[in-house]
């Protein structure tokens, strides 16, 4: 499964908006996503998994890379 993570680049700023950034990961789960990303530092706001029609929406985007752990 694909799962689209926002997140924000340092831990250690309160989120804001304008600087969420996304990335796609494959996982089983959004535990296993979250356990894949844990030793990158991010400070992670949201997990969803993106299938169907979505899933191809997303991929009509330039920005879409599916990172695989």
């Amino acid at each position: 499964m694909v799962f689209k993570v926002y997140f924000q680049e340092n831990i250690k700023e309160v989120p804001v908006r304008e600087k969420t950034k996304v990335l796609y990961v494959e996982g089983e789960s959004v535990r296993d996503v979250r356990k894949k990303i844990a030793d990158r530092g991010y400070n992670v706001e949201l997990v969803q998994e993106v299938s169907g029609a979505f899933l191809e929406y997303e991929k009509q985007n330039e920005d879409y890379n599916v990172l695989e752990i």
